[in-house]
């Protein structure tokens, strides 16, 4: 496809808030500042192309440590390429370890998910270190849509998982809709990663996801591909943890949001601003 290098290409690190996604990123980033304490840490990142057209991140990580008592300190530097790329059957190993815990400790179908997701290269991306032997794969994100894979014996079960395990009965109504009549405009978001992935390749990450989808209902060679990437809503499976005695931790300036802890950032964002 004559655009997915491009898209590479253009990651040229602008400013994170340049982005919708970034913009919506540093607006969560401001309500939130001062609940959450933030290690002190120095952090830059350096985006270029490589040779084969796919662009990386250049990451490096200096935490400096407080002198201790004996009046010595400790530094280190972390470096490491993290290049995208497009999903490939050679990555099977790799995503299927990534989505091991998906739908929690349910048993179902993930080979077969792990299929439809490198089936899909045009549409996702997944994220190793540049020039890594051990090809290991640090991070995947994709969108499916639920009509086109509707048939799917891994589909299948994780929306009967999504059924049972939904306890709102307005919200369990709307997603019966987005399973059935509406699932040909449904596009589920699959993004899963290593939990000390650097937060900067997040907005680069989805960025490209949404660019992606919107490039395909052009590209894709068929009507039938082009018309599965015109997705009017997205769905994602969020993983939170939730305080159980919610009114033991409620102050004068808390709420009961402040009583979810989100397992990824970017969850809390697509939560509070689902319109970017």
């Amino acid at each position: 496809m004559p655009r997915k290098p491009a898209r590479h290409r253009l990651l040229r690190c602008p400013p994170l808030t340049f982005s919708p996604f970034g913009r919506s990123m540093a607006v969560v980033a401001s309500i939130n500042k001062g609940r959450h304490k933030v290690p002190s840490s120095m952090l830059r990142t350096k985006d270029t192309p490589s040779s084969s057209g796919n662009g990386y991140h250049h990451v490096e990580d200096k935490n400096e440590q407080s002198d201790s008592s004996d009046g010595e300190g400790f530094e280190g530097v972390v470096q490491a390429d993290f290049a995208f790329f497009d999903p490939k059957p050679g990555d099977f190993h790799g995503v299927k370890v990534l989505l091991q815990t998906y739908l929690g400790n349910k048993q179902w179908d993930l080979s077969g998910f792990v299929d439809l997701i490198l089936g899909q290269p045009t549409v996702g991306t997944v994220v190793k270190i540049e020039n890594d032997e051990d090809d290991a794969v640090y991070s995947v994100i994709t969108a499916l849509n639920l009509g086109r894979y509707q048939d799917s014996k891994c589909m299948i079960e994780l929306k009967g998982y999504l059924l049972k395990v939904c306890q709102e009965k307005d919200v369990l109504a709307k997603l019966r809709s987005f399973m059935g009549e509406y699932a040909r405009d449904v596009g589920l978001v699959v993004s899963q990663r290593v939990v000390n992935l650097p937060p900067q390749l997040l907005p680069p990450l989805y960025d490209a996801l949404f660019d992606e989808v919107s490039w395909a209902t052009e590209d894709e060679p068929t009507k039938e591909l082009q018309n599965s990437f015109r997705i009017k809503f997205y769905l994602i499976i969020s993983k939170i943890y939730k305080h159980k005695s919610v009114d033991q931790i409620k102050g004068p300036s808390q709420s009961e949001d402040d009583a979810i802890i989100y397992i990824k950032p970017e969850d809390e964002i697509f939560y509070k601003v689902p319109e970017f």
